[in-house]
């Protein structure tokens, strides 16, 4: 087990056995890896729920999967105490809001949030007189909410059906009670993240990629490109001074400064049309003049996908989801534990020979209150 969170690929661990004088066979060794470890899924959880519990911004990133040779989606949620992992079919909103609430069954919700979502989703009027039949405030599951559709309108489009249920389960997540919330999630740009949470904040280094990534054909348009980048990166440095000593001088000072950096026009038609696309951003790679707590960057998620990438590339990807449940499980575990100081190899030693002997790991929240993560290990 612990090998298998080294990178090693199962035939490598049957050398490894071989070179020691033990034989066993290539099954055996898939079955000790993902086979029986239900209390360690269930710490996995544990760790997850404390780690949405203990902030109200959290970092989010994907990269791919494959699982059985068909291409799946590896989504890493984190923030400075824990890091989780979450292999899904899609990458869409739905996704996002199910990894957000722990992978717990999917509810829905009508209520006025909904009603003004699917108008900014440009859902006719007609389609949705289908919430006039339905009780109004009340959480479903998705059996209920499916059944009601096909009642009401069976012959209803999949886009609109989409919005519909896009829709309600964010209002649904929004409304929850009893289960952390989040309110601010620092990700990419990619529209799935978007009015899934109440505020966004997005990566001025992945910004800054787009800019990289512009191929200039002729040697001025390169020069502008390089002095706009320097301008660029200065500004971000007075962001970081920023959130040693905000004030509300400074913000202001900021967002004017932010205005007049990308109104530049340089007459390289490239530059200008990337210069346009991050001044539409404004609002969420400034959310840091709100809350200068939050990083102006997502490297954190995006350490963590490296680390399924890495991993990728050594075992190329799952034969079965009890196969990817392992991967996910055991990845949460160990990059955990290089956040908190836990020595992994003395965790490991732990639940699998002393059950009980080993520290609590723990979160410690902002109103003071701290979880104690591993109870499912507990000899009482």
């Amino acid at each position: 087990m612990f090998a298998h969170l080294c990178h090693m690929t199962e035939p490598k661990i049957g050398e490894w056995f071989a070179n020691m004088g033990i034989r066993i066979s290539a099954g055996q060794i898939s079955h000790l890896l993902t086979a029986g470890q239900e209390a360690f899924h269930r710490e996995k959880e544990e760790i997850a729920e404390a780690g949405l519990n203990s902030s109200p911004w959290q970092h989010m990133d994907d990269t791919g999967t494959r699982v059985n040779g068909v291409n799946q989606h590896c989504e890493v949620l984190c923030n400075p105490l824990y890091t989780a992992y979450f292999t899904t079919a899609r990458e869409d909103r739905l996704t996002v809001i199910e990894v957000l609430r722990n992978q717990r069954k999917r509810v829905f919700r009508c209520n006025d949030e909904t009603v003004a979502l699917l108008r900014q989703f440009a859902v006719s009027e007609r389609t949705m007189e289908v919430w006039r039949h339905l009780p109004w405030d009340q959480e479903r599951s998705e059996s209920e909410l499916d059944d009601r559709l096909k009642q009401q309108r069976p012959q209803l489009g999949a886009t609109a059906r989409s919005r519909i249920v896009e829709a309600s389960a964010m209002a649904a997540y929004h409304a929850e009670v009893g289960h952390p919330v989040v309110r601010l999630l620092i990700c990419d740009d990619a529209k799935q993240f978007k009015l899934v949470t109440e505020e966004l904040g997005l990566c001025w280094i992945h910004e800054g990629r787009h800019y990289k990534n512009l191929e200039p054909g002729v040697a001025y348009h390169g020069q502008l490109l390089d002095a706009f980048l320097k301008r660029y990166w200065d500004y971000y440095k007075e962001l970081l001074a920023y959130r040693k000593q905000p004030s509300a001088e400074e913000a202001l000072r900021l967002s004017g400064a932010f205005d007049q950096l990308f109104s530049t026009v340089t007459g390289y038609a490239g530059l200008d049309r990337r210069i346009a696309k991050t001044q539409a951003n404004k609002g969420p790679l400034l959310m840091v003049l709100r809350h200068p707590e939050i990083p102006l960057h997502n490297n954190p998620a995006e350490l963590g996908a490296r680390g399924r990438v890495r991993k990728r590339v050594v075992s190329y990807g799952p034969r079965s989801e009890q196969g990817a449940q392992a991967w996910d499980t055991f990845q949460t575990l160990l990059g955990t534990a290089k956040k908190l100081g836990v020595n992994f190899f003395h965790y490991l030693r732990d639940r699998i020979v002393a059950p009980g002997r080993f520290p609590r790991w723990r979160i410690s929240f902002s109103n003071g209150r701290t979880v104690q993560l591993g109870s499912s290990w507990d000899s009482s």
